[in-house]
């Protein structure tokens, strides 16, 4: 699809692979340690991860020789992946959370403050909303399945 938010969910939507993507995040790197935790099936994490490395989002290194053992680390892609997750956490705080409250607090590091993720305006700082926001087309534009209701707008922008 020429679509970046429908290639993202290729890589991300599955339900499991947030979870996954958390979970090394958090520094459960081993296998039967995420399988633990998450309480997914062997056959669906080893799928899982198998997507995440070949995607680049997490790379598999050697803890042990014998057997050969591995952990997952994020990449580069994988924490930024991450940056987006923690804004969709910032949102089920917001919107799931029940009466007790968030399950889990972020803390940043730098100013050591209670915090939640924002997406702000890479330009000038402020917070980014969708209805401050309209699409124009990008050098990969192209018409396709999900892009037929852009090309209208396109042509709207372009007619004004």
């Amino acid at each position: 699809m020429a679509c970046s938010l429908a290639r993202s969910l290729d890589v991300a939507g599955e339900w499991w692979t947030p979870m996954i993507v958390r979970d090394v995040w958090m520094g459960v790197r081993r296998f039967d340690q995420i399988q633990h935790d998450l309480g997914l099936s062997r056959k669906v994490l080893a799928d899982r991860l198998d997507t995440l490395v070949r995607e680049g989002v997490v790379e598999r290194r050697p803890y042990q020789e014998r057997p050969t053992r591995y952990e997952y680390v994020l990449t580069d892609k994988g924490r930024e992946l991450m940056d987006v997750l923690l804004a969709l956490i910032a949102w089920g705080d917001r919107w799931t959370a029940e009466e007790a409250g968030p399950p889990m607090l972020l803390r940043h590091k730098r100013c050591g403050e209670l915090t939640h993720a924002e997406v702000t305006c890479s330009c000038c700082g402020e917070p980014l909303h969708a209805r401050e926001v309209r699409l124009e087309p990008g050098p990969g534009a192209r018409v396709g399945r999900g892009t037929r209701r852009l090309e209208q707008l396109w042509e709207s922008a372009r007619e004004s």
